[in-house]
């Protein structure tokens, strides 16, 4: 068995906070000659302790593989079911021990687990640590930065906040689908994206971003997100973006939006021109934006 050092967490959103604890398992584990591992779960945790509180994720559990990889590290996500509720933190840290032979734990700051985590410090996760061999060591502490904060600012439309939190773009994904076809009538093409269940969106408004198409390329955007009061074809809340200056077909296929900035809460116009007159300066505004933060 490959021998290891490990951090364990839920890791959603792997904020700034996440990337220091990822951080420190690489190079660590560069130090002892080690492979490098996050053992993460594929779902919340609370959605099997108390579904009526688990929130929504930041990031699929795909797209959170995918960060993790790129920060240098090896993700295992495991199934969190009532089984695995029911791991003590002894028990917890003698499956790593084991199962993926970690030799050396790093915990964050607020870092818990085990069915009994809550009531533990990372002074008794080292007495445990100690008796079964593993070495436990605290990652440096990143401040005011958790995943309830950066979720807090996506729901609230800010996305800027978000992404300092983050260290890159908030983004959501999903297929494009087919919708009313309004907005090409009035010179805003949009395409409709179904987004993944369970991601959290930000607040409804629009949103200067960038699109990030199957082929590669990556396309100015302004993005919608609401009811479309001034249209009024349903109160389902839609995620439509308007790809600025491209032109082609794009349904049924994966599209990724990064969010750079909230331009305007959505409103109710008096008329289709009065819209029109409105979408034109928030396309404008939307360029001004991606321009001036050289946004590439």
């Amino acid at each position: 068995m490959t021998e290891s050092v490990a951090a364990v967490g839920t890791f959603d959103g792997i904020h700034i906070g996440h990337a220091e604890v990822l951080r420190t398992v690489r190079e660590e584990a560069q130090k002892r000659g080690l492979e490098p591992l996050a053992v993460t779960f594929d779902r919340h945790p609370l959605s099997v302790i108390a579904p009526e509180r688990a929130p929504l994720s930041i990031t699929s559990v795909e797209r959170k593989e995918k960060l993790i990889r790129r920060l240098g590290v090896t993700p295992i996500v495991l199934p969190f079911d009532e089984n695995m509720r029911a791991i003590s933190a002894a028990n917890w840290m003698r499956l790593l021990r084991d199962n993926y032979g970690v030799k050396l734990l790093v915990v964050g700051y607020d870092n818990t687990f085990g069915s009994d985590g809550v009531n533990l410090s990372i002074a008794d996760y080292a007495r445990l640590g100690k008796s079964l061999g593993m070495e436990v060591v605290e990652a440096p502490y990143v401040a005011g930065v958790s995943s309830s904060a950066v979720r807090k600012a996506i729901s609230v439309g800010e996305v800027a906040k978000a992404n300092e939190m983050l260290g890159r773009p908030f983004s959501i994904s999903g297929i494009v689908v087919e919708g009313n076809k309004l907005g090409r009538t009035i010179g805003f093409p949009t395409a409709n994206l179904q987004p993944r269940p369970g991601v959290i969106l930000p607040a409804h408004g629009v949103y200067a971003a960038k699109a990030l198409l199957p082929d590669g390329k990556v396309v100015d955007t302004m993005v919608n997100i609401g009811v479309r009061p001034t249209i009024r074809r349903g109160n389902a809340p839609t995620v439509e973006a308007h790809l600025i200056d491209w032109k082609g077909d794009l349904y049924g296929f994966p599209i990724r939006l990064e969010f750079y900035a909230r331009l305007r809460d959505e409103v109710q116009f008096n008329s289709i021109d009065a819209l029109r007159r409105q979408l034109s300066k928030d396309r404008a505004e939307a360029l001004r934006i991606l321009e001036s933060q050289k946004i590439k």
